[in-house]
């Protein structure tokens, strides 16, 4: 459970990561690139645009990653459902 964890939390690191450096970039390009306000509010929109779209992107590959490891859990208890299961018979075999 601590690796779910610990791959929620990166998840969230990077996410965070971006919209920070997107944020930065997009005021640094405001300051020492200054436009009109028409060539201005095109470019804010096609960050914008471009964001959500990386944003969709890694949601999908959270959502993909968590369906992994959600599979890969359940794949491990019903193995050791299994392997309980013939020990016991195995135990009753020979009682």
């Amino acid at each position: 459970m601590s690796m779910s964890n610990d791959t929620n939390s990166g998840a969230g690191t990077v996410t965070l990561a971006f919209f920070v450096g997107a944020l930065t970039g997009a005021a640094a390009a405001l300051l020492f690139a200054p436009a009109s306000g028409e060539e201005t509010r095109e470019y804010l929109g096609q960050k914008t645009r471009e964001g959500r779209a990386r944003a969709r992107e890694a949601v999908d590959q959270g959502r993909e990653m968590y369906e992994r490891q959600r599979e890969t859990l359940s794949s491990a208890v019903e193995h050791g459902r299994e392997a309980f299961q013939q020990a016991r018979e195995r135990g009753d075999q020979q009682a």
